[in-house]
C-alpha cells in the first residue's frame, strides 16, 4: 500500500497491516476523545454513538478498547501525565496532546500487547500530524520518561505556557483560550 512501510519476509505485510489498522484505530480513538471533551460529553457515550451511526467512520475493537481504556484509567493517568509535565496541569495542556498521552499513557500502563516504543512512535506520530512542531518532542518526552518509569518532569511546549505574576492565583481549569463557563 501506498505510504506503509513494509518489512520484508513472509511474515511483513500482516504486520504492515496489523499496524496500519491499529495506527487508524489510534486516531480514531483519538477522535472520539477529543469529540468528548469539546462537546463535554462521556467518552463511552460518543464511543457508543459512533458505532452505532452508519454515516461516521468504523470504530475497530481496539479503537473502543483504547477509548475504554482511557476512561476506565483517566484519573490515574492525569495523575501520572500532571507528574511529568512540568509546570502543567493535565488540565492546561492543548487537547489534541492531552488525548495523545492519554492514550499512549493507557497503551504504556495499561496494555501488555503493545510494546512501549511503539506506543511512543505512534503518539509522536499523531503529535507531528494532528498538532504543532514542538507536540512531537513534548509527547515523546513525557511517555518516553512514563515507559522508564523516572519521574523527571518535561517542560510542555512554550506556545502555550503563561506566565503569571508572582501573586497572581490561577484562575481555575480554564486557560484564557478556553471559554470563560457559564
Amino acid at each position: 500500500m501506498p505510504g506503509e512501510t513494509q518489512r520484508s519476509g513472509a511474515r511483513g505485510a500482516p504486520h504492515a497491516t496489523r499496524r496500519g489498522s491499529r495506527s487508524k484505530a489510534r486516531k480514531r480513538a483519538l477522535d472520539i476523545l477529543f469529540e468528548s471533551e469539546a462537546r463535554a460529553e462521556d467518552p463511552l457515550e460518543v464511543l457508543r454513538r459512533r458505532i452505532a451511526t452508519a454515516d461516521a467512520p468504523p470504530v475497530s475493537d481496539f479503537a473502543a478498547t483504547l477509548v475504554e481504556g482511557v476512561t476506565e484509567h483517566r484519573d490515574h493517568i492525569d495523575t501520572a501525565l500532571g507528574e511529568l509535565a512540568r509546570g502543567w496541569s493535565v488540565e492546561r495542556m492543548a487537547a489534541v496532546d492531552r488525548a495523545i498521552l492519554r492514550i499512549g499513557a493507557f497503551e504504556i500502563l495499561f496494555t501488555a500487547d503493545v510494546d512501549d516504543a511503539v506506543a511512543i512512535d505512534e503518539a509522536i506520530g499523531l503529535a507531528r500530524e494532528l498538532s504543532t512542531d514542538d507536540s512531537p518532542r513534548f509527547v515523546n518526552g513525557v511517555l518516553a520518561a512514563l515507559a522508564s518509569g523516572e519521574r523527571v518532569p518535561v517542560t510542555a511546549p512554550a506556545r502555550e505556557r503563561i506566565e503569571l505574576p508572582p501573586d497572581a492565583e490561577p484562575a481555575g481549569e480554564t486557560t484564557p483560550s478556553d471559554p470563560a463557563p457559564e
